[in-house]
């Protein structure tokens, strides 16, 4: 969080009046506010600060979804929470925005009372440093040589580190947590997405078919159960 102790939010959009609308409106909430009309613009501003990215998909030569990209992919600021607000709002885009670790997606033309409640509700998920851990009163979870440290949410295997994105991490730390156990989808949704407007049944799919190639050997301990869900097993 900014020094001041308010959020401060980024605003990347190519339409100058929507930043502003939103940068009025976010301002008169109560958080600190930065805008920026292109990807590159805001790529040269200091993102470690960043608290929110409200981010539009279609702009210029670099599009919101390479913008997102690049902030998942740098491990300085693969923690920020995005919301994608775009004029694309068929299934593949919203599948392909949160996919790529988007906490939230909003279809232009939006309500700014929309746009408040979803930036309200993203920063009272990602905001908890000491949030309870539900399943798990340790501050590192082992198996083996795999480790899930709980309080600065890393994970090593052979003491190397495993770059996953916050849903996927959320989603080890959960199966871990109650490991030789079957995790129903409606279970994982509630821990994972909270009270996350869009989750489609698929998103849960994808967050653990890309975990499992990212732990390697350790992968193969989360078992699909046809009809009833996820569970660690080992």
């Amino acid at each position: 969080m900014s020094d001041n102790n308010r959020h401060r939010i980024l605003v990347v959009d190519d339409e100058e009046s929507l930043c502003e609308i939103l940068k009025f409106n976010l301002t008169k909430e109560g958080y600190d506010v930065v805008t920026a009309y292109s990807a590159e613009e805001a790529l040269a501003l200091k993102l470690t600060d960043i608290d929110l990215v409200i981010l539009d998909i279609m702009m210029g030569e670099l599009s919101g979804f390479s913008f997102a990209k690049i902030l998942k992919t740098r491990e300085e600021t693969s923690h920020i929470p995005i919301i994608f607000c775009s004029a694309l709002d068929n299934e593949s885009d919203k599948i392909k925005g949160l996919d790529m670790g988007a906490d939230d997606y909003i279809s232009k033309p939006y309500s700014v009372a929309e746009v408040m409640a979803r930036v309200r509700s993203v920063l009272r998920r990602t905001s908890r440093p000491e949030r309870e851990v539900e399943h798990n009163s340790e501050s590192i979870i082992r198996f083996n040589t795999l480790e899930v440290n709980i309080l600065n949410k890393r994970c090593f295997i052979d003491n190397q580190e495993i770059q996953l994105t916050r849903k996927e991490f959320d989603i080890l730390e959960l199966l871990l947590s109650n490991r030789g156990k079957i995790l129903s989808r409606e279970q994982i949704m509630k821990h994972v997405w909270r009270e996350e407007v869009i989750v489609l049944d698929r998103t849960i799919d994808v967050n653990i078919t890309r975990m499992r190639k990212k732990l390697k050997e350790y992968g193969n301990h989360i078992i699909t159960r046809t009809g009833y869900g996820y569970g660690f097993e080992g």
